[in-house]
């Protein structure tokens, strides 16, 4: 049953608390200790999409950034404070956009829907949208908001790619490897969208072979 009150946050979290200490004695100061994630996830704000579940990991083996549709903005301070947190200090081996099917910013990008202050953030999206006309035009209608969900994942590794802190990572030699992935509300699976980038170097071919699996990947 979904909660009502308020006050059944704090219920809740006295018995997640003494549960989890019940069966994994000495969990919680274990966990003061595990601050050094490998893993980093810029993922959508959407509440059916927590990252430690969908993955598999524990608290403090993945480090989270969170913002509607899963967008990187060179301009954004807040997602780029983050992403250079998880890079230089915490030493992060991978970092992975992560979409989803059934997005909603995605959805109102794709039908210039408009939904108030947010317009201004999902015009990134949008942009997104203009530069694949061709491919979405060509796309079923009912698969196109999934395509655009994909194409969104991995525009947003290709900013992130482009930004000052990822460049100055590898031109130091730092091991660090950009993922698109796209998550399944209806089964709870993670699409693997094949743009995984290891350096500057394999950026451009990375790219052109995850779009093109978009418009090719086989749907329904």
């Amino acid at each position: 049953m979904p909660t009502t009150n308020i006050a059944d946050l704090f219920e809740n979290n006295r018995a997640w608390a003494a549960q989890m200490e019940k069966e994994r004695p000495g969990f919680f100061t274990k966990l003061k200790a595990q601050q050094k994630p490998r893993y980093m996830w810029i993922g959508c704000s959407d509440s059916r999409v927590p990252a430690n579940q969908i993955s598999g990991l524990e608290p403090g083996e993945v480090f989270v950034h969170r913002n509607i549709s899963n967008v990187v903005v060179p301009t954004d301070l807040n997602c780029l404070s983050v992403v250079q947190y998880a890079v230089d200090q915490l030493k992060v081996a991978h970092l992975m956009i992560v979409g989803h099917y059934g997005c909603g910013g995605v959805l109102a990008a794709l039908q210039d829907q408009r939904i108030g202050l947010a317009d201004n953030w999902i015009r990134h999206v949008q942009d997104v949208r203009d530069r694949h006309l061709a491919l979405l035009e060509k796309t079923p209608v009912q698969w196109r908001h999934d395509v655009l969900c994909e194409l969104n994942a991995i525009e947003q590794v290709v900013n992130i790619a482009h930004s000052t802190v990822i460049q100055d990572a590898w031109a130091r030699g730092q091991k660090l490897e950009l993922h698109a992935w796209c998550y399944g509300l209806s089964d709870g699976l993670i699409t693997d969208l094949k743009m995984s980038v290891p350096s500057v170097n394999g950026l451009q071919a990375a790219y052109r072979d995850a779009v093109a699996l978009v418009g090719t990947r086989e749907r329904g």
